[in-house]
């Protein structure tokens, strides 16, 4: 039914087949779909609800890095993912020094 031979780039890369191309899609539109439902139609305390949208998004990222982006663990693979990791931890570094930086400048101006 669908072309089984993967897609190469000019590099000669693998870029996986349409198929995963379409189990990627089917899973990343599941995993927008019922955190979408969960926020429309409320179910779950509010809390709970933000915790498994946030846990749903960060699997949908895995999805995408996986399905989409091609990254694995292979060895041509390897500088790819150091690059991703690398990234990940300069934003999360800069994101959560920020916030803790906006709360300290928070609390300095009540206390004042």
């Amino acid at each position: 039914m669908y072309n089984q031979s993967p897609i190469h780039s000019s590099a000669g890369t693998s870029h996986g087949t349409a198929r995963s191309y379409l189990i990627g899609f089917i899973i990343s539109v599941v995993l927008t779909a019922i955190p979408f439902a969960l926020v429309m139609y409320p179910t779950l305390p509010r809390h709970l609800t933000a915790w498994v949208v946030v846990a749903l998004g960060v699997v949908q990222i895995f999805v995408h890095l996986k399905y989409f982006l091609h990254l694995d663990t292979a060895a041509e693979q390897r500088w790819n993912l150091i690059a991703l990791i690398f990234s990940v931890v300069i934003i999360v570094l800069l994101v959560g020094l920020s916030l803790w930086i906006m709360d300290s400048i928070h609390h300095n101006m009540l206390a004042h």
